[in-house]
């Protein structure tokens, strides 16, 4: 789902906290395992394998499930009830719902100002007929946080999401095609889908299109609780809540959005060039003489462009260090934080480490590895050292939502700066299930006690 864009509103804007769902004793079909026992519990019956090679980022998927403990599962995930509890703890219209209706092919938003009131909501939206769009419900529901997070585990990208809840004989939203891939949980009544050939496969933005464009639905169908649908970016949608049922409730959640190849080669292309200029005189060379006041390059600085790059492909096909950073930091930086029972904070675990004990990495996923320059020199060249970030104090509350303009610089990427000669010891302990503190790479006993206890403080590694 893509990162909100918009002013975020100041009144009585604080920590989220959870709204209170009702008690149920319904087991959830899902396996939370690991990363992967989940999204494959989340696809059943299809399998994993199947589903990368015949569906992903090719082809819609529909799963109708005759399956009552699913559709129990997915009616406790939200619910239109739900909306009450959320108000009474401060939503705002644009930021936190939008309220909105399709007509004649557009989007129509009917937001009004302010905070939401819920008895106003429930009249407007019985009155309106428009739909109640949520956004990044995990912020404030346990159980969205815990299927999101380990989701994000699954990926390696960031996972968003988004409540809709549309009544009888209305559509919300015109035909449209999104820049994600979109997983969707019908959790209350019925919602009619039309599904269209992409105009622009695996799309890299969202676009409304034209109804008299799009030709005749590929798909049409009905989903109902416990149904499940995914769809690659790019498929143009739409869909409405059939008359003379109750209204519906459906969950997108939606992912790869802006993790595309061009994306990563955006990312890595400068730290690539960097790198091999420095052995390489001929792409030091300057470029030919008034080329900055051409129209267009000729066609002999396109040639010599080319040989650069058919340079740089053959440095990689030898072993050159692809340094993807831009991408990572936003993922560390933008994602979840682990998930944890009641919204308890993070405290270290257990003893103390010393030299004798075995020590493990408790957060794997949540981890990262970057050596970088830092603002220090040496020999006129910046200092090198390895940072190891980590998204354990990322704020759920505004997951997806994106950052004001003077947050922006600090970021929430949570990091912790080590010298140079520790970075096989970080490996050590990132690759390996367990390691004995005496064990790792460095020479000095104090350097390896210190590096484990400020890795205990700060809550990422445990002894077992």
């Amino acid at each position: 789902m893509p990162k909100k864009v918009g002013k975020r509103p100041t009144e009585n804007v604080g920590n989220v906290t959870p709204f209170k769902q009702s008690k149920t004793e319904t087991p959830s079909p899902l396996n939370f395992e690991s990363p992967t026992s989940l999204f494959e519990s989340l696809i059943s019956p299809i399998g994993v394998k199947m589903f990368f090679q015949d569906y992903w980022e090719q082809k819609p998927l529909l799963l109708q499930r005759s399956d009552a403990s699913v559709a129990a599962y997915y009616q406790t995930l939200f619910q239109l009830a739900d909306m009450k509890d959320l108000c009474s703890k401060g939503i705002f219209y644009g930021w936190d719902i939008n309220f909105c209706r399709s007509v004649d092919g557009k989007k129509k938003v009917l937001n009004k100002e302010g905070r939401v009131n819920y008895t106003q909501l429930k009249k407007d939206f019985d009155k309106n007929k428009a739909t109640i769009q949520f956004h990044q419900p995990q912020r404030f529901n346990d159980e969205l946080w815990k299927i999101q997070e380990k989701l994000e585990c699954f990926f390696g990208s960031l996972v968003g999401s988004n409540v809709y809840i549309t009544p009888p004989a209305s559509q919300g939203l015109p035909p449209h095609y999104d820049d994600v891939e979109v997983f969707i949980l019908q959790l209350e009544g019925e919602k009619h889908w039309r599904l269209y050939n992409p105009t622009v496969p695996l799309a890299h933005e969202y676009s409304l299109e034209s109804e008299d464009q799009i030709g005749k639905p590929t798909h049409e169908f009905t989903l109902k609780p416990g149904d499940l649908l995914y769809f690659p970016r790019g498929t143009i949608h739409q869909a409405d809540t059939p008359a003379g049922i109750q209204h519906s409730t459906h969950l997108t959640i939606s992912t790869y959005q802006k993790n595309s190849w061009a994306d990563f080669l955006l990312d890595v292309m400068p730290g690539l060039v960097f790198d091999c200029m420095k052995g390489d005189v001929a792409i030091r060379a300057g470029i030919p003489r008034r080329m900055m006041l051409e129209a267009n390059p000729s066609k002999n600085a396109k040639n010599q462009l080319s040989r650069f790059l058919r340079s740089l492909a053959e440095q990689l096909e030898n072993g050159q260090e692809l340094k993807s950073i831009a991408m990572k930091k936003d993922f560390i930086t933008s994602r979840l934080p682990p998930y944890q029972e009641n919204s308890c904070e993070l405290m270290p675990a257990g003893n103390l480490p010393k030299l004798s004990d075995r020590v493990t990495v408790a957060v794997k996923d949540h981890v990262m590895m970057l050596v970088e320059p830092t603002e220090e020199m040496v020999d006129m060249k910046p200092e090198m050292a390895v940072f190891l970030f980590h998204s354990l104090k990322n704020k759920r509350d505004i997951h997806m939502m994106g950052r004001e303009e003077e947050e922006e610089d600090s970021g929430q990427c949570k990091g912790l700066r080590f010298p140079l000669s520790h970075q096989d010891a970080l490996i050590q302990l990132l690759t390996s299930e367990s390691i004995l503190v005496q064990d790792l790479k460095l020479d000095k006993d104090a350097d390896k006690l210190n590096l484990a206890l400020s890795l205990w403080t700060e809550c990422l590694i445990q002894v077992i």
